[in-house]
């Protein structure tokens, strides 16, 4: 679903268009992170595929963490809090591309190589994602707290539906009306003073 960000919450001027999402499993790097995980897995589970205990266990908890940082970091309240969640998401990817990179001219690992490339280039994908999405949170113009108490949310709005409610009025006056003239009603109608 796209929305457009309450202008109440925006700096004078400023109006955003952007994806809300109500929960994590619905964003596109989840998703990709939830794929990633998977294709660990498959890898993980192949018969015979020569990779030390050690590195079996540290690829399946830093492929997992990917998805378990966006999730985790989306269900925050604060912006900084996200991105925090954010950075540790996108370096738990790098990590997963590093071993990826560090094995992958093993011979006996020959055979898994699809596999390994496959892995490698959807950890970038997340990489990508989530840096997009970083820089994304960062040209907000509004920072804070992600998610408003109903309360202030509802109190926003109306204050919101009064304000465009005085400027339809002021824009549709006719000019026989006293306000017609007025300072107010000449800017609501996008003229130049005077």
């Amino acid at each position: 679903m796209v929305k457009a960000i309450e202008s109440s919450q925006l700096k004078p001027g400023k109006k955003i268009i952007m994806a809300k999402y109500q929960h994590f499993e619905e964003l596109p790097v989840w998703q990709e992170a939830k794929r990633l995980y998977n294709a660990v897995l498959d890898l993980l589970e192949e018969p015979g595929v020569p990779l030390s205990p050690g590195f079996r266990n540290q690829l399946d908890r830093a492929a997992l963490s990917v998805s378990n940082n966006i999730a985790e970091g989306f269900e925050r309240a604060t912006t900084n809090e996200l991105q925090a969640f954010i950075a540790i998401a996108r370096g738990s990817s790098g990590e997963v591309r590093s071993m990826m990179a560090v094995v992958q001219d093993r011979p006996k690992l020959k055979p898994a190589l699809r596999q390994l490339q496959q892995i490698r280039a959807i950890a970038e994908s997340c990489a990508r994602q989530l840096t997009g999405w970083s820089g994304s949170i960062e040209k907000l113009p509004f920072e804070g707290r992600r998610h408003l108490p109903e309360k202030e949310r509802a109190a926003r709005a109306i204050t919101q539906k009064a304000k465009d409610f005085r400027l339809n009025f002021l824009r549709s006056l006719k000019p026989n009306h006293p306000l017609y003239n007025s300072s107010e009603a000449r800017a609501a109608r996008g003229e130049a003073e005077e």
